[in-house]
């Protein structure tokens, strides 16, 4: 049967992994896209959807869709402890909470290393509501995606990230044992993933990590085209 797809963060670094590989799926025949400003890209395949993620309401989301999760934005960008929370958790959450009651049943969402309710960390903290709110609307396969530094070239790159991103690659062999989940992750890899997860339909809430990223999207060319 084929399926239909909801994605929200097709702008950001994994969203837009995620709508070029959903389009190339031949599981999902319409995938529908919520953004706050046009893609400026066509698919015969696409629903490309503007909208204002505070006043989402049920007519914005398609029935029974997979939904995919990449909204994501950094303190200094939003402006606020507020407005990150906003963005990371309430939108997040609003987008899921309307497609679970149009008849989604599964969930695959990027969260962060070390997400918890409980953190000390603000950003940690956010993130572990996030799950937490989305764990509760009872989707019957909910995959929380938990990367630590993501690599790839972001649509707007800034310098500090690219000093990031050659440290965090230059340390990656030395995070090994209970420090392997702080490896990072090609945007490519992480969103090949995510797909593959959702594939699987296997009911339940898991947390996926750096091995499960490699165990899911276990092909060189899937990082290689991050």
């Amino acid at each position: 049967m084929t399926r239909s797809a909801l994605l929200v963060g097709a702008t950001g670094l994994v969203g837009g992994q995620l709508l070029a590989r959903l389009l190339r799926d031949p599981r999902y025949g319409r995938v529908t896209v919520l953004a706050r400003r046009p893609l400026g890209l066509e698919h015969p395949r696409l629903d490309a959807r503007v909208v204002d993620f505070a006043g989402l309401g049920t007519e914005d989301v398609p029935a029974g869709a997979d939904v995919y999760g990449a909204l994501g934005t950094t303190i200094r960008q939003a402006g606020s402890q507020e407005a990150f929370r906003e963005v990371d958790q309430h939108h997040t959450v609003r987008v899921a909470a309307l497609a679970r009651k149009a008849g989604a049943e599964r969930i695959a969402v990027v969260s962060s290393v070390g997400a918890g309710s409980g953190s000390r960390a603000f950003y940690l903290r956010v993130k572990g509501d996030m799950e937490a709110e989305v764990t509760a609307l009872g989707f019957r396969q909910t995959e929380f995606f938990r990367p630590s530094f993501i690599l790839g070239r972001r649509p707007a790159h800034r310098f500090g990230e690219g000093l990031g991103s050659s440290a965090a690659t230059a340390l990656a062999p030395l995070l090994a044992g209970p420090a392997r989940p702080y490896r990072p992750v090609p945007a490519g890899r992480l969103a090949a993933a995510m797909i593959a997860a959702l594939a699987e339909d296997r009911p339940g809430v898991r947390v996926r990590t750096h091995e499960d990223f490699l165990t899911l999207a276990p092909e060189p060319a899937a990082a290689a085209r991050a």
